[in-house]
């Protein structure tokens, strides 16, 4: 990367930051750790200048990254009060949110069902040194029971319902964050407590259906 280049993401990434503090993002942890992770690197190279932007944008094989608000406001909802422990994320993409999850968390392990996808993800953390994400090319809604229980999960496609099989790997005390719904989403979020499970609503989101299989 150029000198100029460089010089412009820098900014333009400030620019976001500032932007997310003025959308209501503040735990200062989600904003340094999205601050760390340049997003135009997990784009096409026609789509690099608006990496930056507030807006979910085409990965191919009908699947996007999701926005930077989108991304900063679930990982906040995960990390109130907490750390994020052993992580899941279910639909890994381009590699975009594991690598923020990975400034944030020691150990990330992430599902993509899309083969080509996987080794674009697998490309672009390489690039960034990142040796916390784990991947795997697996069929996400059965999550990861190998590797189960994990502190944290994270979807990254909308369910109809929180899938139970998912819920079974959360540990106690962990938390689970998900777009939840069909035609109308909404983040959802659930802590495994001693007292049972635990269920908020909060923001309205878009966000692909999270389907079965791989490809």
């Amino acid at each position: 990367m150029n000198n100029g280049i460089g010089m412009t993401s820098q900014r333009t990434r400030a620019r976001m930051i500032e932007r997310l503090r003025e959308q209501g993002v503040r735990d200062s942890r989600v904003l340094h750790a999205m601050s760390l992770v340049p997003r135009h690197l997990f784009l096409d190279p026609a789509l690099a200048s608006r990496a930056y932007e507030d807006t979910a944008l085409p990965l191919g094989f009908s699947q996007t990254i999701s926005q930077p608000y989108v991304v900063a406001r679930m990982i906040e909802l995960l990390l109130a009060d907490r750390e994020l422990g052993k992580t899941l994320e279910v639909g890994a993409g381009c590699g975009y949110q594991a690598a923020v999850l990975a400034m944030l968390s020691k150990e990330v392990f992430a599902i993509e069902r899309i083969a080509p996808l996987l080794q674009r993800a697998r490309e672009n953390l390489r690039q960034m040194k990142l040796t916390r994400v784990r991947l795997k090319h697996a069929d996400g809604t059965l999550g990861l029971p190998e590797a189960a229980p994990f502190d944290t999960i994270i979807l990254a496609a909308a369910a109809v319902e929180v899938p139970r099989i998912l819920l079974d790997q959360l540990a106690m005390g962990g938390r689970l964050v998900l777009p939840l719904g069909t035609a109308k989403q909404m983040i959802c979020l659930i802590e495994r407590t001693p007292g049972g499970l635990a269920e908020s609503r909060f923001d309205a989101v878009r966000f692909v259906p999270l389907l079965p299989g791989v490809e």
